[in-house]
């Protein structure tokens, strides 16, 4: 099993200041764990009527005034200050960023971390950051379909082409590619059918976060089967896709959320950082966590 943490959420670190993403990211690493997560967002709203889907409430946990920084370059700099961890974004807004530029941003990123990075992408829910941005939001699915083609043809080809809905391009070369050999890994997040199906058809990885306390295995129950039938619809082997699913780092349940991860089939469990500051009680806690979790199942 391995064990991803998050970027803290702004209201539990200033992940604005260059200094503490810096040694946040050097504890984690220390403390064993695999990957360290970044999320997104172009903009936030103080006012929306779109329903946040990972809580009863319909409403994000971020304030709104939220310090949200770029999860590209908020990886840069975690890769400069680290040496072994995986840096990945969940999830980044796929279909707001253009495909072409974002295949070599990416692609520069894997290169200069020496080949730790992975794609997390979804398709987003807030509309109206998506309409900001001049964007249709209910097209948004079928977008990131297409941006997934044109990311594998730009990364995996020294001479691409491609001509879809969207995009026509013909004999174009995208330096650098990836450093990854086999091509760079890209997660699958979302929670519906439809994700599912695209993680099985374009997905290394699918990551269906429902909530921080723990994975739904009813829904799971449905959902795999679809990635499975996705997979083998298009011509890849029905376990062509890893499970990444989110556990708690609570000490009192940490172990048994992770074991019923495991039992569900998850190769990765991702967890949000336990409260405290760098120099009071969060380097106790992770140290915590390394020794009655990760020793046990990593």
């Amino acid at each position: 099993m391995k064990f991803g943490i998050r970027i803290p959420p702004p209201q539990m670190g200033p992940i604005g200041d260059p200094d503490f993403v810096v040694r946040y990211s050097q504890l984690v690493e220390e403390m064993g764990f695999e990957s360290i997560w970044t999320i997104d967002h172009a903009v936030m709203h103080a006012e929306y009527d779109s329903r946040y889907p990972y809580k009863t409430t319909g409403r994000t946990p971020l304030p709104a005034d939220s310090n949200m920084p770029d999860p590209l370059i908020l990886m840069m700099l975690i890769a400069s200050a680290t040496e072994r961890i995986r840096i990945g974004t969940s999830m980044l807004i796929l279909p707001q960023r253009h495909p072409i530029i974002l295949a070599k941003e990416v692609a520069t990123l894997d290169q200069y971390s020496k080949g730790r990075i992975t794609l997390g992408v979804g398709v987003g829910w807030v509309k109206e950051e998506v309409e900001d941005l001049g964007q249709e939001f209910t097209d948004r699915g079928k977008r990131a379909n297409e941006w997934l083609e044109i990311l594998r043809i730009l990364w995996d080809n020294d001479v691409s082409s491609y001509k879809g809905d969207y995009f026509d391009f013909q004999a174009v070369i995208s330096n650098p590619s990836p450093a990854q050999q086999g091509g760079l890994p890209i997660m699958i997040g979302g929670h519906s059918e439809a994700a599912a199906r695209r993680a099985g058809t374009y997905g290394d990885e699918f990551y269906p976060h429902w909530s921080t306390r723990g994975p739904n295995k009813e829904e799971l129950e449905k959902l795999w089967p679809v990635v499975m039938e996705a997979a083998e619809a298009v011509g890849r082997p029905r376990d062509a896709v890893r499970l990444t699913l989110t556990s708690t780092s609570d000490a009192k349940t940490a172990l048994e959320t992770a074991e019923f991860c495991q039992e569900l089939g998850a190769e990765r469990v991702v967890v949000l950082p336990p409260k405290g500051e760098l120099d009071g009680a969060l380097p106790d806690e992770l140290a915590r966590f390394r020794d009655e979790v990760i020793a046990k199942l990593g």
